[in-house]
Parts: C-alpha cells; sequence; structure tokens
C-alpha cells in the first residue's frame, strides 16, 4: 500500500533524486559501446571515454595503459559520486546507502582472508580491495587463524558484525569454511537489508523487495551449481540459501536436491520470471548463466527509474554503474589480449 510518500519525499530526498537521476543519464549507451569494441587499443579507449564522464578521470594517465587502470580509474568515479551522495544524505536515506556497500565490505574481508591463506603480501591485497567496502581495521585480519578470532579482533567494530553470530566457528580457516562464510555473511546481509527496507514502506519496500529478491535467488542457483560435486551435504546447501525471494521456500526445497545443471533447470522453469534467462542456455551449459543473469538484472534495475519518490533508484544507479565498469574491463581486457572476436561475450548493454 502507498503511503504519502509524493507529499514529504522531496523536502529530504528530492535533491539527491535529481542528482542520482543526472548521474543515470551519463551512462554509456549502446552507441558508446559499439564504437568502444571497435577500438584497436587501450589509447583508443580511453580518447573514447575522454569524451564521457570517466573523461577527467583518465586524461592524465601515461600511456602504455593497463585494464587495471582504466578499471581502478573508473571505480574512481564511482566512489566519488557515491561519497557525495552520502554526505548529503539525511536519515534514512543514509543507512541506506551504508546497506549498498555491506556486499562490498564482505567481499574483502573474503579477499584479504583467503588470500592469507595462500600466503600473499598484504599490500597487494589491499590494492585489489574494493573502495566502497574498506574500513579501518581491515589490514589486521591477516592474523586471524579461524572464525572466532576473526570475529575477536576485527570484524566485532564493524557493521558486518551482527552478520558474524551464525558462522562464528573454532574451525580453521580454509578454502572451503571461506567460501561457506561469505556464502553466510551474503545472507544475514540480504535478509537484514530486506527487512530494512520493507520497514521504510512504500514505493522503496516494493521495489527494493523485487530487487534483493532477484539477488537472493541469483544466489540460491550459483550457490547449489558451485556445490555440485562438492563435499556439501543437502542440509548445509540449504542453509546458505536466504529466506525470502520467488524461490522461497518451495524452489528452495528443490534446488537443495539437484545434482547437475539440468536439475536446476528444471525447477527455475517453474517460475515464470526465471523461465527467459534459462530458456536462451542450451541443456548442460552454464558458462553463459551469469551473462543471463546480468541481462535480467539490468533490465529490473532500468525499471526501477521509471517511478519516484522512493530510494530504489540509488541501488539500482550503484548497481548499474557496477556492470558498466564489468563492461570496459572485459572490453579492455579483449582489446589488450588481442580477443576481439569475444568482445561481445560478455557486455551486457544497459540501454
Amino acid at each position: 500500500m502507498y503511503g504519502f510518500e509524493a507529499l514529504t519525499f522531496n523536502i529530504h530526498g528530492g535533491f539527491l533524486e535529481a542528482i542520482v537521476r543526472g548521474h543515470r543519464a551519463s551512462l554509456l549507451t549502446a552507441a558508446d559501446y559499439n564504437n568502444l569494441c571497435q577500438c584497436e587499443t587501450l589509447d583508443d579507449i580511453k580518447m573514447h571515454l575522454s569524451a564521457t564522464e570517466y573523461g577527467p578521470y583518465l586524461q592524465n594517465e601515461p600511456s602504455p595503459l593497463h585494464t587495471t587502470t582504466i578499471v581502478e580509474k573508473c571505480t574512481l568515479k564511482l566512489v566519488d559520486e557515491y561519497k557525495q551522495m552520502l554526505c548529503q544524505a539525511t536519515e534514512p536515506l543514509s543507512t541506506f546507502l551504508e546497506y549498498i556497500t555491506y556486499g562490498h565490505m564482505i567481499d574483502n574481508v573474503v579477499l584479504i582472508v583467503t588470500g592469507t591463506l595462500h600466503e600473499r603480501d598484504v599490500q597487494e591485497l589491499l590494492e585489489k580491495c574494493h573502495p566502497l567496502g574498506m574500513f579501518d581495521s581491515i589490514a589486521t585480519l591477516a592474523v586471524a587463524q579461524n572464525m572466532r578470532e576473526l570475529y575477536r579482533l576485527v570484524l566485532v567494530d564493524t557493521p558486518l558484525a551482527p552478520y558474524f553470530s551464525e558462522c562464528i566457528t573454532s574451525e580453521d580457516l580454509d578454502d572451503m569454511n571461506i567460501e561457506i562464510m561469505r556464502n553466510t555473511l551474503y545472507k544475514a546481509y540480504l535478509e537484514d537489508f530486506y527487512r530494512f527496507c520493507q520497514k521504510l514502506g512504500g514505493a522503496t519496500a516494493e521495489i527494493m523487495s523485487d530487487l534483493l529478491s532477484f539477488e537472493a535467488d541469483r544466489r540460491a542457483v550459483n550457490i547449489t551449481i558451485n556445490s555440485i560435486g562438492t563435499e556439501l551435504t543437502r542440509d548445509d546447501r540449504k542453509k546458505l540459501y536466504s529466506n525470502f525471494g520467488l524461490l522461497y521456500p518451495y524452489g528452495h526445497e528443490e534446488l537443495a536436491v539437484c545434482e547437475d545443471i539440468d536439475q536446476v533447470r528444471g525447477v527455475m522453469e517453474k517460475y515464470p520470471p526465471y523461465q527467459s534467462i534459462f530458456s536462451k542456455l542450451s541443456y548442460g551449459e552454464s558458462q553463459m548463466l551469469d551473462k543471463a543473469f546480468y541481462e535480467e538484472e539490468v533490465k529490473r534495475l532500468c525499471l526501477a527509474f521509471e517511478q519516484q519518490f522512493h530510494y530504489g533508484v540509488f541501488f539500482a544507479y550503484m548497481r548499474l554503474r557496477e556492470q558498466e565498469i564489468r563492461n570496459l574491463m572485459w572490453i579492455s581486457e579483449c582489446v589488450a589480449q588481442n580477443q576481439k572476436s569475444r568482445v561481445h561475450d560478455s557486455v551486457v548493454f544497459i540501454f
């Protein structure tokens, strides 16, 4: 049920909603992507991007360019825009914007812990962390030997602390445990974000519940496919699924017992919104599944801008910009490695 958000929304949220809609207008179009796909070198890509809002961030970079530099500078633009919006936001929008970064925090924690396990240099790992997911004590993650220490020494003072209650064990950290930790944290985070959006009510609750449900369902499918052939039991697999979404609860029951990609496909085709995703794939094929999910997500994120007076546009814009950076990374890698025939394989057009 809609409230009277149209009456009061603009008092605190109107200016920032206008700003984020302005940012959305600067996203790269299909024509931009077609031009980028024709580029022969990374300097050509830089030249084309100089006419977009990425121009000021790339203009002082010397040749020869590297893919990592392009991605880094494009991410810096996203971080600057995010910080600008966060500075001007009031409650509850400021909390909503902070929630958007918790996913990056989880990824950064997992990156550092995994890297330390494989004896990588901490400084090198910190450079690979996403700037939106940084927090003060992140460098000290390297000292932890198990989940309990990880929580007690570092994460107890971060926003992720409440999500750790389900995965504190004294088991030593290994690749399997770290992956389970990542998915358990993501599950707790998505459920918490979902509850927060429901509490906000109105159009924000309606639009965000659709976007977060899609995210939860996509994670359930990925967990299922990635755990096929591992020692993860059916019950353990089911514990990693979020307790909301279109697949909850009956789809989760069926996914928990799937033993190959075609069984997953059989479960997902019972749900009309996901039929179109799986109809693009041939049987036994999972490589293109990520792209199909990204395309569906982009479609849903663009629809969030069709309504006004809600916070979903901030989430949608951040996700669309992150997708754009993934596209630029793929195009740059293909150009750098002389694989231009594959350049369209992973590019997801936004408009």
